[in-house]
């Protein structure tokens, strides 16, 4: 598999991994035009963000703590 096509599949991966939306499928096609480096920097972009989301989820999840 080329690599391009890998990166793509792992965007898309990573777009369905959040929970509550429906699956995304990218067309390979549209996306020929990307660089290797614009592809890692999109994945990078996504795990920053899933991240981001994490502790934001965390940090709102922490409010319904009890004190014990």
């Amino acid at each position: 598999m080329e690599r391009k096509e890998q990166l793509i599949k792992d965007i898309q991966n990573l777009l369905n991994s959040y929970d509550g939306i429906r699956p995304t499928s990218i067309n390979p096609d549209l996306l020929q035009f990307m660089d290797e480096k614009t592809l890692i920097d999109t994945i990078d972009a996504l795990l920053t963000q899933k991240e981001k989301n994490s502790v934001s989820d965390t940090e709102w999840l922490e409010q319904f703590k009890t004190n014990s």
